[in-house]
């Protein structure tokens, strides 16, 4: 019987809080140096979606500009992130090395699954050694859909896994794993809101609790919070 953990990036084992706003900050003053905006950087909007799709992102944070130049905008900001985190401005969660090299350790298979691109998912994977311990990362750039739900199912597929947790902060992963008859595990970190989590079968605040939660495979637990 294969077993995993599948967990979302951002929010989740990477504080991706500490590079948004310089990100964001670059991002919208090229921007401003094409005549393309002029009031201040949306980060408190770009907050409250954290988590969708890069489409997403662009259509909500520029919904008045063209198609072309929103790619331009997530363009200059992929090239911004991946410059900050090869500056060391990024970190993980705390516990995420012990918690992979426990999994680990177990013959428990981690993967990641993001709504976020190759490139970026890469660059955290090769800056924090992710790969010592991770089986694959998993960019929604492999989905035609974009849909997470069939992100966390070709993993599935891939890998042949019979049981898993998904772990994430956004609704997204919640319904990931719903959608995969996983356990969902919601993470209450920098990112995620409440009426999110609600729907998670499990709450935590802490990657640790991952280790308990993975002592109970196969068994699906529906609890509220650890």
């Amino acid at each position: 019987m294969n077993e995993a953990v599948i967990f979302d990036m951002d929010g989740t084992l990477f504080q991706t809080d500490l590079i948004l706003e310089p990100s964001l900050e670059d991002t919208f003053q090229r921007l401003r140096e094409e005549d393309l905006w002029e009031d201040e950087t949306p980060l408190e909007q770009y907050r409250s979606i954290m988590g969708v799709s890069l489409p997403v992102v662009w259509e909500t944070l520029l919904p008045n500009h063209t198609k072309v130049e929103q790619k331009r905008a997530n363009e200059w900001f992929q090239k911004s992130l991946i410059e900050n985190i090869r500056n060391g401005l990024g970190e993980l969660y705390p516990y995420t090395n012990h918690v992979l090299q426990e999994l680990t350790d177990r013959s428990i298979s981690v993967f990641i699954a993001s709504n976020g691109e190759e490139e970026y998912l890469h660059t955290i994977a090769n800056q924090f050694a992710l790969n010592d311990w991770v089986s694959g990362v998993y960019s929604i750039q492999v989905i035609n859909s974009g849909d997470k739900s069939d992100l966390v199912h070709k993993i599935m597929n891939d890998h042949n896994i019979s049981e898993a947790l998904v772990v994430g902060d956004r609704r997204s992963d919640i319904r990931a794993a719903k959608a995969n008859n996983l356990l969902a595990v919601g993470c209450k970190f920098d990112f995620s809101q409440e009426g999110e989590l609600e729907e998670a079968d499990v709450v935590i605040e802490d990657l640790r609790s991952v280790l308990e939660l993975t002592a109970h495979l196969p068994h699906h637990l529906h609890v509220n919070k650890l």
